[in-house]
């Protein structure tokens, strides 16, 4: 006999955990499933070389989840100006929260400690229930829901089914739903460094010939690299040692931030840009990397996923909604509320991955124009920054 539930979650990364919150004051009853075992903090010297940049909006979202409040502010970083720099370090482009009339552009958090705060409100909750560790083995679709097979024998029974179980989704592949992804032969190179000078919460971006770096703030003289980069650079760099590296990263960002310390291993992950045929089917809904994936120089794929929740959870919280939350006309409408932003962040991050992949004289001299134009534009930077920050 399978136990029955309203919604079922597949994946409890930071996107399946947010939504399965987000449904939590609407009254559904929700499994939420997950292969691995609950997060662990890091300890208190050490840090998580994956941080997200974590959008004003997307606090809101896990504020009203009941896990932005939780988080220790001393592992959290105000995003107060980002500076960003052409492959010309004369052309360059300043965003300003104060400018902007804002507190913040943005928060970095690590990963771990997100994904911990998001877990222990998990643990709360009376209408959730998580089934970890667990792995699924097969789904079987009927009328009006759709079975789920764990590998240990048990059985769930929902209305909708959520794949928010990352780039090589499962449910995505269970419902049929076709991906189109392109690697770009890039390596996402992350490290953690202590600084020689402040950086006054300023995040920084080069855009060049060796790909993007950007060293985003964290607490006290710190920051995180991501070098998002060819890969025969990418294993050049991961196979320095730890104060070749550093050097590395000084020299290439100018020494904007004085000379650095390694305080945390790299890593590499590879890039791609993914898209799926459609978000929903009846029964069935994708959010985060199952529904999308986009380069990171933007640092907005977490908070794509996030938008994705929230727009989700509106369609379910509104009349009807519960009803039968797996109808297709319903989802239908989470897909259309998706379209635009998703389509926007791809064309946006890739179009800007392609064109400073140029290397024609010409072609560089109209992208560091364009940073430059962009500058002397206030009501645009606005546009930009209220986009960035949603």
């Amino acid at each position: 006999m399978a136990t029955q539930f309203d919604v079922i979650v597949v994946g409890g990364g930071l996107v399946g955990a947010s939504l399965a919150l987000a449904l939590e004051p609407h009254g559904y009853s929700v499994a939420l499933i997950e292969p691995y075992g609950p997060p662990a903090l890091p300890g208190v010297d050490a840090w998580d070389s994956r941080v997200y940049s974590i959008t004003p909006g997307s606090a809101a979202l896990l504020n009203a989840c009941g896990a932005w409040d939780t988080l220790p502010q001393e592992r959290i970083t105000r995003v107060e100006a980002m500076q960003i720099y052409g492959d010309d370090i004369t052309a360059s482009l300043r965003f300003s929260a104060y400018d902007a009339g804002l507190r913040e552009l943005a928060y970095i958090a690590e990963n771990s400690v997100l994904h911990h705060a998001l877990w222990e409100r998990l643990r709360e909750s009376a209408a959730i229930r998580v089934y970890s560790p667990a792995r699924c083995a097969s789904l079987a679709w009927e009328d009006r829901s759709v079975t789920l097979h764990l590998d240990d024998g048990e059985e769930l029974s929902a209305e909708l089914i959520v794949g928010a179980d990352g780039a090589d989704s499962w449910v995505r592949e269970e419902a049929g739903i076709h991906s189109m992804r392109r690697p770009y032969g890039e390596i996402g190179v992350v490290a953690n460094f202590a600084t020689m000078r402040p950086h006054h919460g300023v995040a920084y971006q080069w855009f060049g010939r060796q790909g993007v770096l950007a060293l985003l703030p964290l607490p006290g003289d710190r920051v995180s690299m991501v070098w998002s980069t060819p890969q025969a650079h990418a294993d050049e760099l991961m196979q320095m040692s730890a104060n070749d590296l550093a050097d590395a990263v000084a020299d290439a960002s100018g020494y904007a931030l004085g000379s650095l310390d390694m305080i945390t291993p790299a890593a590499g992950f590879p890039l791609k840009v993914q898209r799926v045929s459609r978000l929903v089917g009846p029964h069935v809904a994708l959010v985060g990397d199952a529904a999308h994936n986009v380069h990171p120089l933007a640092g907005q794929g977490v908070n794509l996923g996030f938008r994705d929740v929230r727009d989700l959870a509106a369609v379910l919280a509104a009349p009807g909604g519960h009803a039968n939350c797996g109808d297709y006309f319903l989802l239908r409408s989470y897909e259309r509320a998706r379209a635009e932003d998703i389509a926007t962040m791809r064309a946006v991050t890739d179009g800007l991955q392609k064109l400073f992949r140029v290397d024609a004289v010409w072609v560089a001299r109209l992208r560091n124009m364009g940073l430059d134009l962009v500058g002397r534009m206030p009501p645009l930077k606005n546009l930009l920054i209220r986009h960035a920050i949603a």
